[in-house]
């Protein structure tokens, strides 16, 4: 189809994919030397972390649909909004991906799953309520244009890299710092905890700004992805400034129970962004700039 083939791939987001989680490896691994190193428990570094990261990859889509409360839904049960998903499925070349819906009032979506074939697109009830069929169509596509360029999976187990480290410095700590054969009195016993504990606040810090700057760019892959999925940019930023103005109406308690999840939601569970540096997702503003320019390159070609 023409539109699959004017969506091509990413090339800068393929880029910042691969690279971010050759760092963040590079990262976990000198990590693991220095937690070696204090406590002499190879096996933990081995097995905990593979089983914790092979955990986050098979399960984390079910994860996710229970933090929000979301459930499957059918052809039947929902049929204009699984209609909308079948129908720019086949326009992006991509499996059929289940279809979640979540009973809150704060208007998003988000996609989910470890690969297209194992995909699912999570909306609220919120935003069913609030936005028009073509700006439903045009968040979806953006939704579906994650699926395809695979940054769901990538995203989870970015994240996954900073919660392993901090996993296995609690356990170090429970059991005691001499785990594993252990050293010598108690005067190294509280240079290596510390050692660990700075070591251990380095990955969080360098995970987090690698995670933050790819989720941004993500967002802004998936916005122009979207857009040439579906032809219509203008609806995609009509969907996005409806979106923000009703997030200051939310109550700040739902807010708080999806800001766990705010990287993999289509817009920031937050009533403003004020440091785009220190966010998972771009502002409004720069959004719809790059949509609008993206529209006069559509009028012009």
């Amino acid at each position: 189809m023409q539109r699959t083939k004017n969506l091509g791939r990413d090339l800068g987001l393929q880029v910042r994919m691969v690279f971010t989680m050759l760092l963040l490896t590079f990262v976990y691994l000198v990590f693991s030397f220095i937690l070696f190193r204090v406590t002499h428990a190879g096996i933990l570094l081995v097995v905990i972390p593979l089983g914790g990261l092979f955990f986050q990859y098979y399960f984390s889509d079910k994860i996710v649909l229970s933090s929000v409360g979301a459930r499957i839904v059918t052809d039947r049960e929902a049929p204009r909004l699984v209609g909308i998903v079948q129908r720019l499925a086949q326009q992006a070349d991509v499996p059929m991906p289940r279809v979640a819906i979540s009973q809150t009032p704060m208007p998003n979506a988000f996609a989910t799953g470890r690969s297209p074939k194992h995909a699912v697109i999570v909306v609220t009830t919120g935003l069913l309520q609030q936005l028009s069929e073509p700006e439903l169509a045009a968040v979806l596509g953006h939704e579906m244009t994650h699926i395809r360029n695979r940054d769901m999976v990538v995203m989870t187990m970015a994240g996954s890299f900073a919660a392993v480290a901090a996993w296995l410095t609690q356990w170090m700590f429970w059991f005691g710092p001499g785990l594993g054969g252990g050293y010598g009195g108690r005067r190294d016993n509280n240079n290596g905890a510390a050692l660990v504990m700075l070591a251990t606040v380095l990955v969080a810090i360098i995970s987090h700004m690698l995670v933050l700057a790819l989720s941004r760019y993500r967002e802004y892959a998936a916005d122009r992805g979207g857009a040439l999925l579906t032809g219509q940019p203008e609806q995609l930023e009509s969907a996005l400034m409806r979106i923000s103005g009703t997030m200051s109406r939310i109550p700040e308690r739902d807010l708080r129970q999806a800001e766990p999840l705010s990287a993999l939601f289509i817009a920031a569970p937050k009533r403003q962004i004020v440091f785009e540096f220190f966010s998972d997702h771009p502002t409004l503003e720069h959004r719809i700039a790059r949509l609008q320019r993206l529209s006069q390159e559509m009028a012009r070609s």
